[in-house]
């Protein structure tokens, strides 16, 4: 009896995993890997951060409770998430009108408050910035929402299109729903700057619009306060406003999947009655959240002393990615390009929208085992100065050919 599941068809190959397995089986030595999304140190590794594997050794000696965590997740993680986001003596912190769920990574943080969504706004449509990170729009249209967009990077310019974006958000339908990337835009790099959210903020109260912020690197682009300014504007001006967060970046912790979904609501009692049914959408995914991811990020952000390590890490990892992004165009101008990747300076994070053609992606693959997104987003956490030069190589031929 083999006719049951005879009928179901391949899926496509995910668009970054894809390409990595194609690395993976590239014979070249000099290969390089520029699509994959997660930092890698000057050896091309993904580190442990010290501060993380000291948090796993006090933690193994504690009493190990066996029991499942509530369906929100690790109370003291979820408040030191709040902090994190907001400051420690915001606000909205004090009126208690923000409620945090513990979520497996960043990614089924945007699924909870998709489904939150879209059982409690069924009418409303979801816009994404164009372009956005690949995997949002199949998570809101999963969850049932139609997806459309509006305008965010200028190709001719290499900026952010914001009048085309401030146009398109005033067109929207009243009560819509906005993703927006909070800081480092994955996959541009290109991020609004402060008067630029101020008006941002109103027109969102002009039209009633729901935002959804995804804050995925906080710290990899000015700094945690810094990147943080986009919530706390939204927090101050008293809007209710959705925040998927991640650790996997800022703590390196890929592989524990340690995420949140913050919600920020009009007064106390609204927020409770949110996370009531957030719960719900909990209870049908995965039920509870795992326990290891979130007990180290309350240890360290808890502990002084490990807060202070932490923030030091991180912003090593920070410089470092500054300190490629920098040499790469430096290298590009004096090798005789001038000023034509000159634009990738002026963004911020991990990720750059270099310029490069589809075409041009194909055959830094094909000739010199140089992998990007077809888009020609980079990883530039993936440069060292061990693979600067050959990559700089690389790109000037292909950019002289084309």
């Amino acid at each position: 009896m083999s006719f049951q599941f005879a009928a179901i068809t391949a899926a496509p190959a995910d668009p970054i995993l894809g390409i990595r397995q194609k690395f993976l089986a590239d014979a070249n030595p000099r290969k390089v890997d520029l699509s994959v999304g997660v930092y890698q140190n000057e050896k091309g590794e993904t580190p442990l951060l010290e501060v993380v594997r000291e948090a796993r050794q006090r933690l193994l000696t504690d009493d190990y409770q066996a029991g499942y965590l509530p369906i929100d997740g690790l109370p003291g993680y979820n408040q030191q998430v709040q902090k994190l986001l907001f400051g420690g003596d915001a606000q909205i912190l004090e009126e208690r009108r923000a409620v945090t769920i513990q979520s497996v990574g960043g990614t089924s943080a945007l699924r909870y408050g998709a489904d939150f969504l879209r059982r409690h706004y069924p009418q409303a449509k979801l816009f994404l910035s164009d372009p956005s990170w690949d995997n949002h729009r199949p998570i809101f249209e999963r969850a049932g929402f139609e997806v459309g967009t509006y305008p965010y990077y200028e190709a001719h310019s290499g900026g952010l299109n914001f009048a085309g974006m401030l146009s398109a958000l005033e067109s929207m339908p009243e009560g819509s729903v906005v993703l927006l990337h909070t800081a480092c835009h994955n996959p541009t790099g290109l991020d609004p700057h402060a008067r630029q959210w101020q008006q941002l903020i109103e027109l969102f109260k002009e039209r009633r619009l729901i935002a959804f912020l995804d804050f995925a690197y906080q710290g990899f682009g000015r700094g945690l306060e810094e990147d943080a300014f986009a919530v706390r504007l939204f927090a101050e001006a008293g809007l209710c406003f959705l925040v998927a967060s991640s650790f996997s970046k800022n703590f390196s912790l890929y592989r524990r999947r340690t995420g949140a979904l913050t919600v920020a609501a009009a007064d106390e009692e609204q927020a409770k009655r949110v996370l009531s049914q957030i719960k719900t959408d909990v209870r049908t995914n995965n039920s509870n959240p795992p326990v290891d991811g979130a007990a180290i990020v309350n240890l360290v952000l808890g502990d002084k002393e490990l807060r202070s390590r932490w923030e030091g890490e991180l912003a090593a990892m920070r410089a470092r990615i500054n300190q490629m992004r920098a040499l790469l165009v430096e290298k590009l101008s004096q090798a005789g390009l001038g000023d034509r990747f000159g634009h990738i300076a002026g963004q911020t994070g991990m990720f750059s929208y270099s310029g490069l053609t589809p075409a041009q992606v194909e055959r830094l693959e094909k000739d010199f085992g140089i992998y990007a997104l077809s888009s020609g987003r980079i990883c530039v956490a993936a440069l060292n100065t061990k693979n600067l030069d050959y990559v700089t190589e690389a790109i000037v031929k292909t950019a002289r050919q084309s």
